[in-house]
């Protein structure tokens, strides 16, 4: 039973590191700042990479990659930590991990269907009806009705308001592309190639981009800030282990076991995960209606099953 269903449970095991790491990274990117926690995750899951690799495979850099796969691996980590990342870690400075993660449950549908479109993976009625039901749920979570005082015409209107930073979401939202992208692009790169050295080719091409990045905008002495502050460093390592390092591999074993969108499916059950955690560590208000939103939006995610 478990050696067939393989992918599901690494996708399972994803699911609970991301929730740990987005927990994690929430509370770093709070003190240190997205672009500081960002390269100092994949600097550190870099070196985590290159010492395992080198103990398992007797390779500190993935050298017996071909072309196609080192091409392939790095412009996916480009487009999933680079892009995606960073934009979900600067959500994380306006909303919480919860809320990013609930829209980052986006990544399913729209996984499936660049997979269909990119790979020719199976997308049909049901999958198209999922899309929606999850985009409802989420929308139930994020707005809200407000009675708003029309002061020149003398009526009360009511009025479809966002409960939290429209700015925040959008980070979210582009968060949720850049991963689904990315996830896709890597199951078309790392073809039969060794999951864990394909990892470490996203690991360094990710980590390149933002070394890249903060040296163009000058950001290394909020970098070096961020290295001797004791609290943001405990809280990066912790993300690192769970997020680009256990995380990500996970993630790369489930989509070469399983479809694309099945993978994605069962990861993005991160938005029902984080609700415990969020109330009993952070002291978050949730209400009833996010709750079964987001239970909505997991029961849409689920349809892809179908």
């Amino acid at each position: 039973m478990f050696t067939s269903h393989l992918g599901e449970l690494f996708a399972l095991l994803t699911a609970i590191f991301w929730t740990a790491t987005s927990l994690s990274f929430q509370q770093a990117t709070r003190r240190a700042g997205s672009l500081s926690v960002n390269v100092l995750r994949l600097l550190i899951a870099f070196f985590i990479y290159g010492f395992i690799s080198y103990f398992s495979r007797g390779l500190f850099l993935p050298f017996d990659a071909s072309t196609h796969q080192w091409i392939w691996m790095s412009i996916s980590g480009l487009i999933g930590f680079v892009f995606g990342d960073y934009f979900l870690f600067k959500s994380y400075e306006l909303i919480s991990a919860r809320i990013s993660m609930l829209i980052m449950s986006l990544s399913a549908p729209l996984a499936a269907f660049i997979g269909w479109f990119i790979l020719g993976e199976t997308m049909n009625f049901i999958s198209i009806l999922a899309m929606f039901i999850t985009i409802f749920g989420i929308m139930m979570v994020i707005t809200e009705k407000k009675k708003l005082d029309d002061l020149k015409a003398g009526l009360k209107n009511k009025k479809i308001q966002f409960s939290f930073s429209p700015k925040g979401m959008l980070f979210a939202f582009f968060g949720s592309i850049g991963q689904a992208l990315g996830l896709v692009l890597s199951k078309y790169g790392m073809r039969d190639y060794n999951v864990f050295a394909a990892t470490q080719i996203r690991i360094i091409a990710g980590a390149i981009g933002f070394v890249i990045l903060i040296s163009l905008i000058k950001r290394w002495p909020k970098v070096k800030q961020a290295v001797t502050d004791s609290i943001s460093m405990r809280f990066i390592v912790i993300g690192s282990i769970f997020g680009p390092f256990l995380g990500v591999y996970m993630s790369l074993l489930a989509v070469k076991y399983t479809t694309v969108g099945i993978a994605s499916t069962i990861m993005a059950i991160i938005p029902v995960l984080i609700i415990p955690p969020a109330i009993l560590l952070y002291k978050e208000k949730v209400t009833v209606k996010e709750v079964v939103g987001a239970f909505i939006a997991l029961g849409g995610i689920v349809l892809f099953f179908i």
